[in-house]
């Protein structure tokens, strides 16, 4: 284990996180400017993909962080059986949950109940699919429906904020069932689906497109939001919500309805729209 993940166990999550938060909403144009060229820099950000490709425009790091991308930049896969991409970012994993358990890197697996945090919710998805999207810093940040759905509820998870790059994932166990996350249900023509949007340290917040900021109101019991016959419908590539720093959303899909587009497995770089499955 690396001394960065090590420390990750020790260091106070949140409050670097609600730190990172201050500096990620600041207006101050030093600090802005200085977060943006720095981000752009490291990470080789492609602005030409932007709505807005001006960087100094922004005026604070998160409105930067959270671009939206020019029109035609990205389309949903043309054919209208395949569920898209939910995001840009690279493959983390993907495959069947098996037993109730979904794999995140060797030696380390977490069950899909604890992900959801509720056995309950689980069932649904025993013997089901899951793929595990992470975001790095310099890809579009906001996160797509996979299928055309209707909100049903969603379940605010507390839990820490580690780090979500490769070297965490390969040594925290069960590590995105232990980051503060919101776990969204919905149901489709092909029953439920579940997209998780998972926290991670120094990410400054979770925002849906129904309700606003979800996270960093960070919360020390699961919080549930029951959101039946409210309408809530949104439609296959449709925005439902962003991250205002890089992390992981992951897809749960019941058994026997889709298979995986085939070109797909781990540390794959994948772009929002592309095919993720194909319904049977």
């Amino acid at each position: 284990m690396s001394l960065t993940t090590a420390l990750t166990y020790v260091l106070p999550h949140r409050l670097l996180s609600s730190m990172a938060r201050s500096l990620a909403y600041s207006d101050n144009p030093r600090v802005s400017r200085w977060l943006i060229d720095t981000v752009t820099r490291k990470f080789n950000v492609n602005l030409d993909e932007a709505a807005n490709p001006d960087p100094r425009s922004y005026p604070t790091f998160n409105q930067f962080f959270t671009r939206a991308l020019k029109p035609g930049a990205r389309v949903a896969d043309a054919d209208p059986r395949s569920l898209v991409m939910p995001a840009d970012g690279r493959i983390s994993q993907l495959g069947k949950i098996d037993a109730g358990r979904i794999f995140q890197a060797k030696g380390q697996s977490f069950t899909a109940a604890e992900l959801l945090g509720s056995a309950e919710d689980a069932k649904p998805f025993n013997d089901g699919l899951y793929a595990t999207v992470y975001l790095s810093p310099r890809d579009y940040h906001r996160v797509h429906m996979p299928w055309t759905g209707t909100l049903r509820e969603t379940v605010h998870v507390p839990g820490r904020l580690f780090s979500v790059g490769p070297a965490a994932v390969n040594n925290v166990p069960g590590l995105f069932a232990r980051n503060e996350r919101l776990v969204c249900h919905f149901d489709t023509s092909f029953g439920p689906m579940v997209s998780v949007m998972v926290g991670a340290l120094l990410v400054s917040g979770v925002e849906t497109v129904w309700s606003g900021e979800e996270i960093p109101h960070y919360g020390d019991r699961i919080t549930r939001k029951d959101y039946r016959g409210r309408g809530i419908t949104l439609q296959r590539f449709e925005e439902m919500a962003r991250f205002n720093y890089g992390s992981t959303v992951i897809v749960l899909l019941p058994p026997g309805v889709a298979e995986f587009a085939p070109h797909l497995d781990a540390e794959h770089p994948v772009q929002l729209g592309q095919a993720l499955a194909k319904l049977r």
